[in-house]
């Protein structure tokens, strides 16, 4: 009878042990330390940047021969400059090169210039650059009839901030920065807005 009752203490008292055991095993589970990885803490901590809405493409205004007023596409998409013929008709520029060369636009569509006009003046506020256009026939009612490129804006020494909305052009040691505003900003409704030159047809002339 004694070694019966001994035997169930002795199981009391393993039973109040395991029970303790997997308690403390349970806070010591939701004590644990879990690692984050820096993405998870910057959201955490919020320290993302704030996420911005597409400002869209900009224009600014400019100048040919102090005649009309007009607004140019800035695109840095673009690796050359594109003037509309309606507006180099209505201008009456001259001195048009032939241009052996292939465009593909937006799309994938292909479009040939007509030709190449060179050293146009064109004044932007107080600065005048000169730029070589490539002529080419877009839709009559574009209300851009310009697209200033990479080359101009390396000429301009253009520094572009997104965020702000604000372009400004350096000449030497003056600069001029255009805000931006919705009154400017452009929709971007011009499709044919150019991406890269194909330069097939004059590699075949070199080839051969």
């Amino acid at each position: 009878m004694y070694h019966l009752w001994k035997a169930l203490s002795q199981m009391q008292k393993n039973a109040k042990f395991l029970k303790d055991l997997l308690t403390n095993k349970r806070k010591l589970e939701e004590m644990s330390i879990v690692t984050l990885s820096k993405g998870s803490l910057a959201l955490l901590q919020n320290l993302l940047p704030r996420k911005q809405k597409d400002p869209g493409s900009f224009t600014i205004p400019c100048n040919i021969d102090d005649l009309v007023d007009e607004k140019a596409l800035v695109d840095l998409g673009a690796s050359i400059n594109v003037m509309s013929f309606t507006m180099f008709s209505k201008h009456g520029l001259c001195d048009l090169k032939p241009i052996r060369m292939t465009l593909q636009l937006v799309y994938l569509s292909i479009r040939h210039p007509r030709r190449i006009i060179e050293d146009v003046l064109v004044k932007v506020d107080k600065f005048i650059f000169p730029i070589d256009f490539v002529i080419l026939d877009v839709d009559e009612d574009v209300e851009v009839p310009l697209i200033l490129g990479r080359s101009f804006l390396a000429t301009s020494e253009a520094l572009i901030d997104v965020s702000s909305r604000k372009i400004t052009l350096r000449v030497w040691d003056e600069e001029v920065i255009f805000a931006l505003s919705d009154e400017i900003k452009h929709p971007f409704t011009f499709d044919d807005t150019c991406y890269y030159i194909n330069g097939t047809d004059s590699l075949v002339d070199e080839c051969v």
